[in-house]
């Protein structure tokens, strides 16, 4: 099961075809992939020792984020989406956890462009402006500055993919972690 949702908005509970109208409140939005089970459960083997200025992301919620939307109309991006075809895609992660920013811990991803780019085409007058570059990745873990990297960085992963769908989530941030509620999903191929 990933991350914290209602029964009613589980992955694949709406098909595409199907015309939801969602709450009209801006809500804190972002579009994903995530990884099917046996894939985390592959990740789950990488080192996670508790380390006091590292939160790791608890498996659950590892997903690879297409495009973050900021506060949104979920309306709209479900609107922006509608009809629209997403090619098939394969994902691959590693070679290695790597380092984003500084102070995210990472595993690299490679065969989600193509996803991404239709989507950012979509909904590019939603929300926050696109980044500039996208940078595919799973984050595992957030470390604070001034402390050192967990053993976890450099760990060799090579796992891999089909894309199913593609989600839009909702995320509420709360002092334990973001939790997500998955509001609509996108058959891929």
């Amino acid at each position: 099961m990933r991350g914290r949702w209602s029964a009613t908005s589980r992955a694949g509970d709406v098909s595409p075809a199907t015309s939801r109208r969602l709450t009209g409140v801006m809500a804190r939005l972002f579009i994903a992939v995530w990884p099917p089970a046996d894939v985390i459960s592959t990740l789950t083997a990488l080192h996670r020792k508790d380390q006091r200025g590292v939160r790791f992301v608890r498996p659950e919620n590892w997903h690879i984020t297409l495009r973050f939307l900021g506060d949104a109309d979920p309306n709209a991006v479900v609107d922006a989406l509608r009809g629209v075809t997403f090619a098939p895609a394969r994902v691959h992660l590693g070679p290695a956890v790597d380092v984003l920013a500084d102070r995210a811990l990472v595993i690299p991803v490679r065969g989600v462009d193509d996803l991404e780019r239709t989507v950012r085409e979509h909904t590019s007058h939603i929300g926050e402006a696109p980044r500039k570059r996208f940078v595919s990745h799973l984050t595992v873990a957030r470390v604070k500055p001034n402390v050192p990297m967990p053993q976890t960085l450099g760990a060799l992963t090579n796992d891999g993919f089909d894309v199913h769908e593609v989600t839009l989530v909702q995320s509420r941030l709360d002092p334990d972690g973001a939790r997500y509620e998955i509001l609509q999903s996108w058959q891929v191929g």
